[in-house]
């Protein structure tokens, strides 16, 4: 008796979790229709010519040649930096096409304008 009672519960619950996973997938290929077109970083730096390099850098490896997404642009946004922030970055940027290398100022302008 016992062991009709949890045999039965038992593929009750696997029954509705079957139907939970096909419910999920129905839903994710119906509702979802979000275009991924990659990634859009904005970093707002000053006076970091010790990590700026190193930060950049981690960030290219993991979404260039780990995952499936992409960036698209990586604006760096100059904060009046002292030291050689700006040079470091625009180093970088003749190896990597999606850096972009700006004023905050006109960075702020094109958000303004952008939303």
């Amino acid at each position: 008796m016992f062991e009709f009672f949890y045999s039965s519960v038992f593929w009750v619950l696997a029954l509705y979790g079957l139907i939970e996973i096909v419910r999920n997938i129905y839903y994710l290929c119906t509702y979802n229709k979000m275009k991924n077109d990659g990634l859009y970083i904005i970093l707002g730096v000053k006076n970091q010519e010790e990590k700026i390099e190193g930060f950049i850098r981690s960030i290219l490896f993991r979404y260039l040649y780990g995952r499936d997404e992409y960036i698209n642009d990586i604006t760096i946004a100059d904060l009046n930096s002292t030291d050689k922030t700006k040079e470091i970055v625009e180093v970088l940027k003749k190896d990597y096409s999606c850096i972009r290398v700006m004023d905050w100022d006109k960075c702020k302008k094109i958000m303004d304008e952008k939303l």
